[in-house]
């Protein structure tokens, strides 16, 4: 009877440990099989209509809460500055004396979103401004052109 015992505890312990390889081996291959699709789906675009350029009048600046950039215009066009700091991700501040600040670390930007102090390691990024089929000026929140780059409408 004690003999009989063991045999069981020693069948037990084999098949617990041929059902766990087993898992592990099928967890293994579900992971490979998965591994060429991506883990992460691409969220919703950022592209923003403005409205006519018309109603933006030649010297103006707008900070556009919703789209989280500042639309500028001037003689040579229409430009967007990208109003979230590049240190951690603050919505920063338009100043009224010009350029940007920071709230949160007190990074502090000039005009055109270049760097001019506190801890924030690059400039503020231009989007992409094109006009869309309906005429309308068009913001693409994802696309960053060259600093200096103007839409002329």
């Amino acid at each position: 009877m004690h003999e009989h015992r063991r045999g069981s505890r020693r069948s037990f312990l084999s098949w617990a440990a041929i059902s766990s390889f087993c898992a592990a081996i099928g967890t293994a291959l579900a992971g490979i099989i998965r591994l060429p699709k991506p883990a992460v789906l691409p969220g919703p675009q950022r592209i923003y209509k403005l409205g006519d350029p018309e109603q933006f009048a030649v010297g103006t600046r707008v900070k556009l809460e919703t789209e989280q950039c500042c639309l500028f215009r001037d003689e040579q066009g229409f430009h967007a500055i990208s109003t979230i700091c590049t240190h951690l991700g603050c919505i920063i501040a338009v100043q009224e004396q010009g350029g940007f600040a920071c709230p949160c670390h007190g990074s502090r930007f000039s005009e055109s979103g270049e760097v001019v102090g506190g801890p924030a390691p690059t400039g503020l990024p231009w989007l992409e401004i094109s006009l869309s089929v309906e005429g309308q000026l068009q913001l693409n929140a994802e696309a960053e052109v060259p600093r200096g780059t103007k839409f002329r409408a």
